[in-house]
C-alpha cells in the first residue's frame, strides 16, 4: 500500500462533471526545501496547489485528493485541451529548481515517483503515456521539471514517451529535412500549442526548447537541428501507434 503523508491544502475545487481525468503532470518546487513549497501550497493567499509533493528523502506528501481539482498548471495546453488543471493530477518534486540552481533528482524520489505513477494510472484509468512536465503544457512560461530530470528513465518504466528509436544509431537512409512549417506541425501533432506559420518566431522558439528540454536535454537552444528533427520524427511514430513504446 502506497505510504503517504496528509498534508491538507485549501486551494482546490470539484472538477467540472464532464471533466476527463487523463493526464498527469510534473512539476518541480523551485524552492530551497519541501517544508517551503508545502508552506506555500498549502497557504490560501496563493491559490496554487498540487495533489502530491514528494521530498528528496522519498516521502510522499498529498494536498489535494485526485478526485478534486488542484491548481497547479495555469494556463497551459496540451493536444488541443486548455483547461488542463480539470483533466488532471499535479505532482511536485522536491528539488531547487533553475532559481537556486537545478539538482539531479534523487533515487528514493524517483522510486516514489514510480510507485505514485502505477497507482494513479491504475486506479484512475490514466493511460501510462501521458505523463508530461510543466514545461509541456506552458513551455512559454515554465521551464519545470527540467532538463535533468530523467524522462527516458520514466518511460523504461512504462510512464510518459521516449522515442528509443531515435537514439538507435545511424539511419541506412538520410531523413528527409524538415522546414519550420513541419517542425511547427510536429510539434503541435505531439501536443504542444504551437503556431503554424512558418516563421520561427520568439514564441516557436520557446516550445521548440521546452521540446529539447524535455526529449534532447544536451541541447536546449530553440532551433530544430538534425538531432532535434530525428526525434521528432521518431517521437511522431510513437503518439500516432503509443504501443510502439512497449
Amino acid at each position: 500500500m502506497l505510504k503517504k503523508i496528509d498534508c491538507p491544502s485549501p486551494n482546490f475545487e470539484r472538477r467540472s462533471p464532464d471533466a476527463s481525468l487523463d493526464l498527469i503532470v510534473l512539476h518541480y518546487t523551485d524552492m530551497r526545501n519541501a517544508e517551503e513549497a508545502l508552506a506555500r501550497l498549502c497557504d490560501a493567499e496563493t491559490k496554487v496547489s498540487a495533489h502530491f509533493l514528494i521530498h528528496k528523502k522519498g516521502t510522499l506528501y498529498q494536498l489535494v485528493d485526485p478526485a478534486y481539482c488542484a491548481w497547479h498548471a495555469g494556463v497551459s495546453s496540451w493536444q488541443g485541451e486548455t483547461d488542463i488543471n480539470n483533466r488532471s493530477i499535479g505532482i511536485e518534486l522536491d528539488n531547487f529548481g533553475h532559481t537556486f540552481g537545478l539538482e539531479p533528482f534523487s533515487i528514493p524520489q524517483l522510486d516514489t515517483l514510480i510507485d505514485l505513477l502505477d497507482h494513479l494510472t491504475k486506479t484512475y484509468a490514466i493511460p501510462p503515456h501521458r505523463v508530461v512536465g510543466h514545461s509541456d503544457v506552458a513551455p512559454l512560461r515554465k521551464s519545470d521539471p527540467g532538463e535533468l530530470f530523467p524522462w527516458a528513465n520514466l518511460a523504461r518504466k512504462g510512464f510518459g514517451l521516449w522515442p528509443f528509436e531515435a537514439k538507435a544509431g545511424p539511419h541506412l537512409l538520410p531523413l528527409p529535412l524538415m522546414d519550420s512549417l513541419e517542425v511547427q506541425r510536429a510539434l503541435s501533432d505531439i501536443g504542444y500549442d504551437c503556431p503554424q506559420t512558418g516563421i520561427w518566431d520568439e514564441n516557436t522558439q520557446k516550445i521548440c526548447r521546452a521540446f529539447q528540454r524535455h526529449f534532447t536535454p544536451h541541447e536546449l537552444t530553440g532551433y530544430p537541428s538534425d538531432v532535434t528533427c530525428e526525434t521528432l520524427q521518431a517521437l511522431l511514430k510513437i503518439v500516432k501507434d503509443p504501443s510502439l513504446a512497449a
